[in-house]
């Protein structure tokens, strides 16, 4: 699901409408910011694209990225 590319973490995700990608990224941004550790991402209808990568590391993939990985794929179980 994810792929580590440029220097990013990233994924592509696809839901049956808006409505229910948008309250995927919900419960995403909840975790996010319990963590303190945000996404890149962008919306449009039913699908979710997502990057992490971590700025204070010098945009490199760190752990904080794997956790957040593991954090957002656990939602889709």
């Amino acid at each position: 699901m994810w792929i580590e590319e440029n220097n990013r973490l990233k994924t592509t995700l696809q839901f049956k409408d808006f409505i229910e990608a948008f309250s995927f990224m919900t419960k995403v941004a909840l975790i996010a910011e319990k963590m303190n550790h945000h996404p890149n991402w962008s919306n449009v209808y039913n699908t979710v694209v997502i990057e992490l990568t971590t700025h204070d590391a010098g945009n490199l993939v760190t752990e904080k990225d794997r956790k957040l990985a593991d954090a957002i794929s656990t939602l889709l179980q």
